[in-house]
């Protein structure tokens, strides 16, 4: 009797498993993640993002003045992206789009957030957006972000709150680059009662408590992903780690060793700019370093790339491209871009084919092994396959951008070889932007349904946009009022 009661125990058990189970398999297909796998079975991730650093700026892309030993030496014994570009031609929305694998106009974030955006705006990326990095550590990723943020400064929006185990860094646009210089600034602006204190100058944080930095920023930044490295070696899962370098953007601050590397350059903001990259350069090497004393280099994919196009105003050189940070042209968006993964990205290879930040979210999440839900709203692909095989992964997939100055809009559209673009109060013009990568030769005469099929595809894309959730600067909120901007009035006609 005893024994048939046990039996009819274990039975009643196994079925009240069994069921559970199956509930949890049920839920995890809707909320995206998949059962989670060994650590040596899906790959680190290691993406390394520079702040306004120009397409010609590092030694792969041909920069002929700074040299970048650390990021070549990747760049050549992995894939270098030549024709890659981000959501947006400035810092926030891009960082917004590359997170969350959408078009940042979707969900309201087409402006940068103003500074001290906790006392201005009080928000962030809207919740509704599930981040890479939430994605990632739901499918067992131990996650680590460093450096800038500029996605959100208050409790809900912060990195921890957005699926990072660890951060380390600022929440705002940017910061200066010397310790001792704003911590002094800042500190004199406590003691004289100022409450909203720029946020350039304010003290960094770990996972929400301030700190006391005492190292050049950059090289901060380069130690804390290497004790991240480090503490992810000692745990049975992979990691990613999000290192935001807020590198070279202004203000242009270098350590003098730095500079001295560049004497050669005369143009003191270009030798400045120069030093703030080899910074990051130096750093990289020793990241790479620490993946290699932890036995984790070989299983760990790193992804090197801008947020988007630099400032020539400010030291940096986007050649080929026309254009600069904030435009359409190429020169605003396409940026510098290298795989690398020993064994697994081919080495000395050359990928010209288009892709878009917007892709890294579905291939990280095919990477990690996560099966996404039917029907979810990801405007990029998994682009592996092809990307392995050296295959165009968006062949006719279009590729868009907008940026709203006073009163109007930029947009540009490229699909394949084909490039439409209105910059500046200019007409739509055509280029064929693989044979004419500066935008020099306007094809629209000769090509006009070309033209009018890409305009007609922007038109239809602005459509899912919706009101942004803040403006920076400010006054632009009245501009976008009372041109009524979010009709695009203007904006797709071809005549004009």
């Amino acid at each position: 009797m005893i024994k048939k009661n046990i039996k009819n125990i274990l039975v009643f058990s196994i079925t009240i498993i069994l069921v559970a189970c199956s509930g949890v398999k049920n839920k995890s297909q809707q909320e995206s993640t998949t059962v989670t796998k060994g650590k040596s079975s899906r790959p680190n991730i290691l993406f390394v993002l520079c702040d306004d650093l120009g397409y010609a700026d590092v030694g792969f892309n041909g920069s002929k003045d700074i040299i970048t030993p650390s990021l070549d030496q990747l760049a050549n014994s992995g894939t270098v992206l030549t024709s890659a570009y981000v959501t947006h031609a400035f810092c926030g929305p891009s960082r917004a789009g590359l997170l969350t694998g959408r078009y940042p106009h979707s969900f309201g974030s087409q402006f940068n957030l103003p500074k001290n955006s906790e006392v201005t705006v009080g928000e962030g990326i809207p919740l509704s957006e599930k981040f890479m990095s939430k994605m990632l550590q739901e499918s067992g990723y131990y996650t680590g972000a460093v450096g800038k943020w500029h996605l959100g400064a208050v409790p809900g929006y912060h990195p921890n709150d957005r699926g990072f185990d660890d951060f380390y860094g600022f929440l705002g646009g940017g910061h200066e680059y010397f310790p001792s210089e704003f911590i002094a600034k800042y500190e004199k602006q406590v003691a004289n009662g100022v409450k909203n204190i720029w946020d350039y100058l304010t003290p960094l944080e770990h996972n929400g408590k301030e700190v006391r930095e005492t190292e050049y920023i950059t090289d901060a930044l380069s130690r804390e992903a290497i004790r991240f490295v480090n503490d992810a070696s000692k745990k049975e899962q992979p990691f990613f780690l999000y290192v935001s370098y807020n590198a070279p953007h202004t203000p242009l601050q270098a350590k003098e060793e730095d500079m001295k590397v560049f004497d050669n350059i005369k143009d003191k903001d270009r030798r400045t700019y120069a030093g703030m990259v080899y910074a990051v350069d130096r750093g990289v090497g020793e990241i790479v370093d620490a993946l290699k004393a932890t036995n984790q280099y070989e299983n760990t994919l790193i992804v090197f790339l801008s947020d988007n196009g630099g400032r020539p105003d400010k030291g940096a050189d986007n050649s080929p491209l026309k254009g600069r940070k904030g435009d359409t042209w190429e020169g605003g968006f396409r940026v510098p871009m290298f795989f690398h993964w020993p064994n697994q990205v081919k080495a000395g290879n050359r990928y010209n084919h288009p892709v878009s930040a917007l892709d890294f979210y579905p291939t990280f999440a095919g990477l990690a092994g996560v099966t996404l839900p039917e029907g979810n709203k990801l405007d990029g692909k998994d682009i592996w396959n092809d990307f392995s095989s050296g295959k165009t992964a968006r062949n006719g997939g279009m590729i868009f951008s907008m940026r709203h100055r006073n009163g109007f809009s930029d947009v540009s559209v490229r699909q394949d070889d084909w490039k439409a673009t209105k910059a500046y109060k200019f007409g739509w013009k055509l280029y064929n932007i693989t044979n004419d990568i500066g935008e020099e030769k306007d094809l629209s005469s000769q090509n006009p349904e070309k033209l009018k099929m890409l305009v007609n595809a922007a038109e239809a894309w602005s459509k899912t946009h919706t009101e942004p959730r803040w403006f920076d600067p400010e006054n632009l909120r009245e501009v976008w009022k009372d041109k009524e901007m979010a009709k695009f009035k203007e904006t797709f006609n071809i005549n004009k």
